[in-house]
């Protein structure tokens, strides 16, 4: 049933399925690294991410404030890429619904009295490719959303580290 509604939605629904199999890729790689990050901080299991700040003490604060640059940089990577996933998945199911009513309109346009289901295709593909858009979308915008409040939570332990080694 889910592969006949692929197949309604039209050429639109390939991109749409990438955008989820990536989202879905970047979440997963995002989530784990940071448990691995919060294992670091919080228990010392040492993973790598730590070994800027393995430095006795930083001598300079531009030091300081090119580690601090450059872990914000490394949390945050990805993050962008979600959101715009996000949007793309729903922009494309919204050009989808626009294909779909050219189709049937142009339908509509070639034949003095249409039939219901000559018209259907084309709604059928409009319905589905917004569905799926936003089948992918809303959920990738909810991970960012846990991911970025995970990610202040990281640079707020980070934070007291570095101030704590420093101080």
């Amino acid at each position: 049933m889910l592969f006949d509604f692929f197949k309604k939605g039209g050429f639109l629904m390939y991109p749409i399925l990438f955008c989820s199999i990536l989202g879905l890729s970047i979440f997963l790689y995002k989530f784990f690294e940071y448990k691995r990050i919060f294992k670091e901080l919080l228990y010392g299991i040492d993973f790598g991410f730590m070994k800027d700040l393995k430095i006795e003490k930083l001598s300079n604060s531009s030091e300081l404030e090119i580690i601090w640059t450059k872990k914000i940089h490394q949390i945050e990577k990805g993050i962008s890429t979600l959101n715009l996933l996000a949007s793309i998945s729903t922009l494309l199911g919204l050009t989808g619904t626009v294909v779909g009513m050219i189709q049937t309109f142009m339908v509509i346009s070639n034949i003095e009295m249409p039939k219901p289901s000559m018209l259907a295709s084309g709604i059928w593909q409009a319905l589905i490719t917004t569905a799926f858009g936003l089948f992918v979308a809303i959920p990738i915008h909810i991970g960012v959303h846990w991911l970025e409040k995970e990610m202040d939570e990281i640079l707020v332990i980070l934070k007291e580290k570095i101030i704590n080694k420093n101080a």
